[in-house]
């Protein structure tokens, strides 16, 4: 099993109201599966793909990463997880806007010292569809085109894992479904992808779909 969790709780205090964002949550996702995780605004959806993507901890439960226990692991060895297993896609894209779209993707590479780092934004951006545009900047970009940037340089430090918040939230609809169409096909190359999201459309891309609700995973998923 690649993620495994087990009684997830996570609580919030705002002023004088208490929020349980997560209240005992049980999550299984296989390696080299293609998982939805699905819910109304409110729901925890949120905050459980925080703690999966390692971006948090949570107050009660565990999960299991890989077969590591990453529950109470601090934040410097939460952030040697991300970088070297997960791979993040988001909705803004979060791209640097000075920087061309080979530079934004070198970026993860260059934090960590490898050498070989254009080399690899290159094939990154190339699996993605982009070889052409590499030294465009965002604005150059249409936003299909920065998210596949995104998804490269979520792709080229090699991580098992692809985590993508609402992916195609920013994208007309046929854009839309063209990132999905890449996002499965990376999964078709052995990676696993675990797609948030609130639209139902999306989440039905995806071969199972984990329901949350009230901070719990939805009966019957």
């Amino acid at each position: 099993m690649m993620l495994e969790t087990r009684g997830l709780k996570k609580t919030y205090i705002l002023g004088e109201t208490t929020v349980h964002a997560l209240d005992g949550v049980d999550v299984d996702i296989a390696e080299g599966e293609m998982a939805a995780i699905t819910g109304p605004s409110g729901s925890g959806k949120s905050t459980l793909m925080h703690i999966l993507g390692c971006l948090d901890t949570p107050d009660e439960g565990t999960y299991i990463l890989a077969g590591e226990d990453v529950s109470r692991l601090s934040g410097d060895q939460l952030a040697s997880i991300r970088n070297r297993r997960i791979g993040f896609v988001f909705q803004s894209f979060n791209l640097l806007p000075r920087l061309s779209a080979l530079e934004n993707v070198e970026l993860p590479l260059l934090y960590g010292g490898r050498k070989d780092a254009r080399g690899a934004a290159e094939n990154a951006l190339a699996t993605v569809g982009l070889g052409d545009r590499m030294g465009h900047l965002p604005a150059q970009l249409s936003g299909g085109q920065r998210q596949r940037v995104a998804i490269a340089r979520a792709i080229v430090t090699d991580p098992a894992i692809l985590l993508a918040d609402e992916p195609t939230g920013n994208l007309d609809s046929v854009t839309g479904r063209e990132i999905l169409a890449l996002l499965g096909r990376l999964n078709s190359q052995g990676r696993t992808v675990i797609l948030v999201t609130h639209d139902p459309s999306v989440a039905a891309s995806c071969s199972r779909q984990i329901r949350i609700r009230d901070g719990r995973v939805a009966e019957g998923d």
